[in-house]
């Protein structure tokens, strides 16, 4: 078996846009990410509507939503 040819698995943190922050270990080193489970919608519960360049409201608008 051939030595020093696997990468280092080395202790990371994951940054995410929130603001939390999870310690863990990878062989990639530190993230960050956008979304992570503590605001996720999925996790929360809580529905987030993103709207853009008016989409939502062109989507209403054409099917005479309120």
């Amino acid at each position: 078996m051939k030595t020093d040819i696997h990468p280092k698995y080395v202790a990371a943190k994951i940054k995410c846009a929130c603001g939390n922050v999870i310690e863990t270990r990878s062989y990639a080193g530190d993230m960050s990410v956008e979304i992570c489970s503590q605001c996720h919608p999925f996790f929360t519960g809580k529905s987030k509507l993103i709207d853009t360049a008016g989409r939502v409201d062109k989507f209403k608008k054409k099917y005479k939503m309120k």
